[in-house]
């Protein structure tokens, strides 16, 4: 790494909890000196990282925000003053390549993007809500659009989103697919024993409308009719925890559901290895939220566990129907109930299908191999830039 060109990720608060992927992503980089600018430093005991530099936001963004978001409707971007402060940064450290994580934040940025004084060539990475979300408004539309202009690389974490960005009006000359990666070894992979009816079900996610959690519990009060000692986790938090405690207790299973709230990875590793079926049926959001390739499923599926989820997204990237997991379509509880019992009443189909996840994610998101593409990205974005201007 000595000699290399320094790249510069920016995420705008580095991290929230459910940024663990960002983390994983910017640990496993080898072949390039990583400084991260940040406008908030979050977590730091459970993000540890050494090159940390906060740019903090101006004193009043709070008032541009409500002038720009709700006012005029526009997307709020750097002021004049944040955008010389993170060039400044940027140049002081010698920074060759700035990797944007989220296509919002990009916006954020494109003061900074249309500054000629800066050379250095930018990649932005797109991770599902930031393709779709609020782009039915012109504004946001074309500031969008204007970013996959400026940007030299464009990543996407799947299939299903390289073709919205395509469909968006990104040009696909610069779209490169960069999955999300799972350290295999911090998930071997364990073959769940026949519980003889006593079947523990899991979903670990944000509680939020795109994780599909009503069509869960629906699903479960179907399956606990059959299997009535079968118990659910639902593991995360978020808004939607009061009216899913509800819907559980309206469906006769809240004494089989179980909340936790948010998990650190090593108790969410126990939960995973006693678990015997990962559910995710993730769905579109009302306003467009969509998913990539979830990282829990992922992870579930790393571990050896059967996953029934939707055909929504890139999930059906990592899922093959039949093989390693079942896919239902969005919403669709009856469907999701009905795998389920019938799955869970032939334990060998169960358990195969368990060996081919495992085998699925070791093939196609091994976190090393991703960071090796993503160090290709950064190198290939870097030649395309051409050699450093002087002053």
């Amino acid at each position: 790494m000595e000699g290399s060109p320094r790249v510069a990720c920016y995420c705008a608060t580095f991290l929230k909890l459910e940024m663990l992927h960002i983390y994983r992503q910017i640990r496993e980089i080898r072949r390039f000196p990583i400084t991260v600018f940040t406008q908030k430093r979050e977590n730091a005991d459970r993000f540890p990282f050494e090159d940390v530099e906060e740019i903090p936001r101006g004193n009043w963004r709070w008032l541009r925000r409500i002038v720009d978001q709700q006012w005029l409707g526009r997307p709020l971007l750097l002021s004049g003053s944040e955008t010389a402060r993170l060039r400044t940064a940027l140049d002081a450290r010698q920074c060759a390549l700035l990797h944007v994580f989220f296509g919002n934040i990009g916006v954020q940025l494109l003061p900074l993007l249309r500054d000629r004084r800066h050379w250095w060539p930018v990649i932005v990475s797109f991770h599902g809500a930031d393709v779709l979300v609020e782009l039915d408004k012109p504004a946001y539309r074309r500031a969008a659009l204007e970013v996959c202009g400026r940007a030299t690389l464009i990543l996407a974490r799947s299939l299903s989103l390289v073709d919205a960005l395509g469909a968006l009006g990104c040009p696909t000359d610069k779209i490169r697919l960069n999955r999300t990666g799972i350290p295999l070894a911090e998930f071997p992979y364990a073959r769940r024993e026949n519980p003889g009816g006593r079947f523990r079900l899991f979903q670990a996610c944000r509680l939020i409308e795109k994780k599909g959690l009503p069509t869960t519990l629906r699903a479960f009060a179907r399956f606990a009719n059959a299997f009535p000692d079968s118990r659910l986790t639902l593991a995360g938090d978020g808004p939607m925890e009061t009216s899913l405690r509800q819907l559980s207790a309206e469906l006769g299973v809240a004494d089989r559901v179980e909340f936790t709230g948010f998990l650190r990875q090593d108790e969410l590793r126990r939960r995973l290895y006693e678990s015997h079926l990962f559910l995710h049926p993730s769905e579109i959001g009302r306003d467009g939220n969509q998913e990539g390739v979830p990282n829990s499923l992922l992870e579930a599926m790393a571990s050896g566990l059967p996953v029934f989820a939707t055909t929504h997204g890139g999930i059906p990237e990592a899922v093959e129907h039949g093989v390693s997991g079942w896919l239902v379509a969005e919403g669709d509880h009856e469907a999701l109930g009905r795998a389920l019992v019938e799955c869970a009443s032939a334990p060998d189909r169960l358990a195969a299908m368990g060996e081919a996840a495992a085998r699925a994610v070791a093939v196609h998101f091994d976190a090393a191999a991703q960071a090796r593409n993503l160090e290709d990205c950064y190198a290939e974005a870097i030649r395309l830039a051409g050699p450093t201007p002087t002053a």
